[in-house]
């Protein structure tokens, strides 16, 4: 007969146990992760869409809404205890379909949960993560019909994302652009075409000769609210120029960028620059930056009065070069495929989509959502049948000017 000491007995059991097992935890208010949040996004460097600036400013918001409730979720490897990932989640009610999906609302270009020590390096682990993670879901008090998880970039930091590593993740119909430069801006822009180069020069030589002619990022909260504006009144009227609707200065939306802009320009996560020429503003772009990263999120210009100096494109260039002599190397122009982007010499970053049932009600929009899915990897066929059923094919929906 063989006695097993308890250290040997335990290694027996760990080897019996499951690859991977997860523990689910699940807070339903912001202030209850925000503390520890931070310190964890620094080790997985995400995006700046998980910074805490971001997301407090995303949760302040929308709290409000009856339709949006807060999910933030934790990951935990059940031996450890320590923490897999951590999840910027809402759950809401569209048609009576209550989703589970990122916090987002069309606001955040990229979806993506914070890494901690303990997150799936392998196909394996990640599943099993995946496979908890709905578990835990479904068990919801209120209930929960479907996952949907849009706009995840396949790594994180040089670590691959596990919500993109399940079989069930597949091509998003959105993707990054991104211009990464050296230490030396100007051979950045000898990069760029000549023709583009000369456009940008003699259109910022002769704006410049203005006499009022100024460029500036701004860092006073008042003074940028009220710049905000005028980006709202800018894109506005742009949207009605086009015949679209124009959301993002109205109701939660609008208190999202306010909250973003008074609490954060200071500090220099949220970028707010403009051109003017005396008085007048001439052309907007917010963004938001972290260290070495930034990434455009709204431009605007004053219509057709300065259309001439081509203002979006020139506030662009102007915004990045200040940036660079501040340490940013890595410039994203967000997604969306527009043609000013490739002239910027954008390159695109695929993004993936996610979802899965959480209940009978959920099945069908599952299944839909991964024929959609998997008609992206064959774009000449989604292309045929979009002429086959009387659809346009896709187009530019604007540039910036």
């Amino acid at each position: 007969m063989t006695t097993l000491t308890n250290d040997v007995a335990q290694r027996a059991a760990l080897s019996r146990a499951p690859r991977a097992a997860f523990a689910v935890e699940i807070d339903s208010d912001w202030s209850a992760v925000a503390g520890e949040w931070d310190a964890l996004r620094r080790r997985g460097q995400v995006t700046p869409f998980q910074h805490s600036r971001w997301l407090g400013a995303w949760y302040r918001a929308f709290a409000a809404r009856d339709d949006a409730k807060p999910l933030l979720v934790t990951l935990r490897d059940r031996a450890t205890g320590e923490i897999a990932l951590r999840l910027p989640l809402i759950r809401r009610t569209i048609n009576g379909l209550r989703v589970v999906e990122f916090a987002d609302l069309d606001l955040t270009d990229y979806n993506a949960p914070v890494l901690g020590p303990a997150a799936p390096r392998d196909a394996g682990a990640a599943k099993e993560l995946w496979r908890e993670l709905r578990r835990a879901l479904r068990r919801l008090a209120g209930g929960a019909d479907l996952i949907r998880f849009k706009k995840l970039p396949l790594e994180l930091g040089g670590a691959p994302n596990p919500l993109a590593m399940p079989r069930a993740a597949g091509p998003c119909s959105l993707n990054g652009n991104i211009v990464v430069t050296s230490d030396d801006f100007e051979q950045y822009r000898r990069s760029l075409k000549r023709d583009i180069r000369k456009v940008l020069d003699r259109h910022w030589r002769h704006f410049g000769a203005h006499p009022s002619a100024a460029f500036r990022i701004l860092t006073d909260a008042d003074e940028a609210l009220r710049v905000l504006t005028v980006l709202d009144e800018q894109q506005g009227a742009r949207m009605r120029e086009l015949g679209a609707n124009f959301v993002l200065a109205q109701g939660n939306n609008g208190a999202f960028y306010r909250h973003l802009i008074r609490d954060n320009v200071a500090s220099g996560y949220a970028v707010l620059s403009m051109l003017t020429a005396g008085e007048e503003v001439v052309a907007v772009l917010l963004g938001v930056r972290e260290g070495s990263r930034y990434v455009m999120l709204r431009v605007s210009n004053a219509g057709e009065k300065w259309s001439h100096y081509s203002p979006g494109r020139l506030i662009i260039d102007r915004t990045m070069a200040a940036l660079h002599k501040q340490g940013v190397r890595e410039f994203d122009f967000s997604v969306g495929d527009y043609d000013y982007k490739r002239r910027f010499g954008a390159t695109p970053i695929p993004l993936a989509d996610i979802s899965a049932a959480l209940s009978w009600r959920g099945w069908r929009h599952a299944l839909r959502d991964r024929a959609v899915r998997e008609l992206r990897r064959y774009p000449a066929l989604t292309e045929h049948l979009k002429r086959a059923f009387g659809k346009a094919g896709s187009r530019e929906a604007g540039r910036a000017k």
